[in-house]
């Protein structure tokens, strides 16, 4: 095997790493936008028909409602949910949850779109799966299924008779003499609590892009969060009949659109697919559970798999991936031989440089190389970029061989890092554009910039059709407020908003100073997990130690010291900069701030990962002090 030593790599490689490297360059600055994350504009007004509940068959009505609850949840998703049963084991069975839908599920009730399903395996990512007895039909669920564990888990804990739905909070005032939450509700509720939970979603108000003249299209249009099947025909399943005759325009290839497009191919007369940036499309590969297999699992085996899972992907020590699939083999892989090599220096890197291979890349020799030579910064950093050029090299190869069309196979190549996006993994997206109604219209990293009467207007082309649907996904980095939907006023009135207008300031993301009995729930200043439903059964495991201990000790006011919050933002920040390099050279997304890097370092997650997060939770607990929180009694 030959290397060289000067650019630290292989010199028999099949591609040009120099080449790629200007290649990501370009292809990322000319997707960078001055107005950030302001070049979407808000679901409200005569946008707000975007965020209404077409799930609803009857609206409930009710008569306003005064209360007093130990417990106020606002959100009825993972978050919530997990929060509720895990108080419940904790025994304070006073709360109370606020949920704007018309059942449990968040994302999972609103996100119905064809074809909808979890990109992380089901094993992993449905939470308390041991003590529900759930046996996922297969490997990775779809959102029917995830739909009705959402049902089961709220039967299991008795959530129903907890909750308020069709309802959404309005505003939530701290009153520092009653040490009492007052939530106002859309109903004219009225809820006085001890305690409110936050748990409204990162990826919970969906956004639109700013076209001018969106608002002149005289056809139909909505969003993939709320998708009208009264309009398309068929199920999540797909058989959208409906559709037959029609011509459909798609903005967005992101991960909804992916599962989406196939469907809509499938009975369109015409499909037109409006891409600014192609996602990485990989192999799916799914397959029924063996039931035999996932009942015979010790106990704690569901904990112990989904550690395992977010280990691999943060580089942290594991004897086996138990996961084996297209998250974890590359850095089953490729880390697995670093970490033998470098292990301090890796365990540092790993997670700063996020990136994928595969067991492919090893037939050119890297484990040779990693095992036999001293391994420095550089070395190490470099060796992770060739693996993720060398990863996707083969997903940009798999367009090649899927897609007929040369030209539209090539625009279907992402040129970033593996994971500047979430990736993809699908057996029937880039297969959709063989079909000869179906048009991938490539904006070349601009965008849809206009859209008149009758259709999408892209370099002096009308591009007529019936319905438009923006794949858009959902507003992220956004002030709080405005994504939750109501404000929040702490200690003297002051607003949330404006605690946070210069940057995040938190203890832990759960508590803010100014905010007694106030808890956070998100990945902000907290956890950041690929398995989102971990990182939120981690925080209501916290949430519910600490509320159960200030019971037991008689405290009434929870509230984050100065010093603690002080010292958690500048843990954040620090943190940061591991990642800061990685996704500065990223193509713009909601992973990097449409671009705007670190402009905020203390709005992001705990750079160092979530194992190590959780593991700095679990050992603040174990000292039983609540240190870092003022409490009164």
């Amino acid at each position: 095997m030959e290397f060289d030593k000067k650019h630290n790599q292989r010199t028999d490689m099949s591609f040009d790493p120099d080449f790629l490297e200007n290649k990501y360059k370009t292809e990322r600055d000319k997707r960078i936008r001055e107005d950030g994350n302001d070049q979407y504009i808000e679901v409200k007004g005569e946008f707000s028909y975007f965020v209404e509940d077409p799930y609803v068959d009857e609206e409930i009505k009710r008569e306003p409602v005064e209360d007093e609850v130990e417990v106020l949840i606002i959100g009825g998703g993972f978050g919530g949910m997990l929060a509720a049963a895990r108080l419940r084991e904790a025994g304070i069975d006073n709360f109370r949850i606020i949920e704007k839908a018309g059942d449990f599920g968040g994302t999972w009730y609103w996100n119905r779109y064809p074809g909808a399903s979890c990109d992380i395996e089901s094993y992993v990512y449905f939470p308390l799966l041991e003590e529900t007895g759930f046996i996922p039909k297969k490997k990775y669920t779809d959102a029917a299924e995830t739909l009705e564990y959402c049902r089961i888990l709220s039967k299991k804990f008795k959530l129903y008779k907890n909750v308020f739905f069709q309802t959404e909070v309005t505003s939530t005032k701290w009153n520092e003499e009653t040490k009492q939450w007052t939530v106002n509700t859309n109903k004219n509720d009225s809820i006085k609590a001890n305690y409110v939970v936050h748990s409204n979603g990162p990826l919970n108000r969906p956004k639109l892009p700013a076209i001018k003249g969106i608002n002149n299209f005289k056809g139909h249009t909505f969003h993939t969060s709320r998708w009208d099947y009264e309009y398309t025909g068929g199920t999540s399943y797909g058989n959208l009949t409906n559709l037959k005759g029609k011509k459909v325009a798609v903005i967005g290839t992101g991960a909804t659109a992916v599962q989406c497009v196939p469907h809509l191919g499938e009975t369109a007369e015409k499909l037109y697919v409006f891409q600014r940036t192609p996602s990485s499309i990989d192999e799916r590969n799914n397959k029924e559970t063996d039931s035999e297999w996932l009942t015979s699992q010790k106990p704690g085996w569901h904990n112990k798999r989904r550690n395992n899972f977010e280990s691999l992907l943060t580089g942290a020590p594991v004897k086996e991936d138990l996961v084996s699939d297209g998250w974890t083999e590359a850095f089953r892989l490729l880390f697995g031989s670093l970490r033998s090599k470098a292990p301090s220096k890796f365990r540092m890197l790993s997670w700063a440089l996020t990136s994928i291979t595969s067991q492919e890349m090893y037939k050119l020799g890297f484990k040779q190389y990693m095992t036999n030579k001293a391994m420095t910064h550089m070395d190490i950093r470099n060796a992770i970029q060739i693996a993720d050029y060398q990863k996707m090299e083969m997903v940009r190869a798999r367009a090649d061989e899927v897609v007929q069309d040369r030209a539209t196979a090539e625009s279907l190549k992402p040129y970033y890092n593996q994971f500047c996006k979430r990736p993809c993994f699908h057996d029937e997206y880039l297969q959709t554009f063989n079909k000869p109604n179906v048009t991938l219209v490539d904006t070349d990293g601009k965008g849809v910039n206009q859209i008149s009467e009758n259709g999408i207007m892209f370099e002096g082309k009308e591009y007529q059709v019936d319905c438009i649907i923006f794949a858009t996904g959902f507003e992220v980095g956004t002030d709080y407020s405005r994504r939750a939907g109501y404000q929040i006023y702490g200690v003297d009135g002051i607003s949330i908003s404006e605690k946070w207008q210069d940057g995040l300031s938190t203890f832990h993301g759960m508590h803010s100073k100014g905010f007694p009995n106030c808890f956070f729930f998100g990945p902000a200043q907290s956890g950041f997990t690929a398995t989102y439903t971990y990182s939120l059964d981690e925080q209501s495991v916290h949430l519910a130690y600490i509320l159960k201990s200030a019971r037991e000790q008689g405290i009434s006011r929870i509230e984050a010291s100065q010093e603690a919050e002080d010292k958690w933002v500048k843990t954040i920040i620090e943190k940061a900069r591991l990642t800061a390099d990685f996704q500065e050279k990223c193509t713009p997304g909601y992973y990097n701030n449409e671009g705007k890097i670190n402009q905020n370092p203390q709005n992001n997650f705990y750079g160092a990962g979530p194992i190590e997060f959780f593991a700095l939770l679990k050992k603040w607990r174990s000292k039983g002090s609540l240190d870092g929180l003022t409490l009164k009694s």
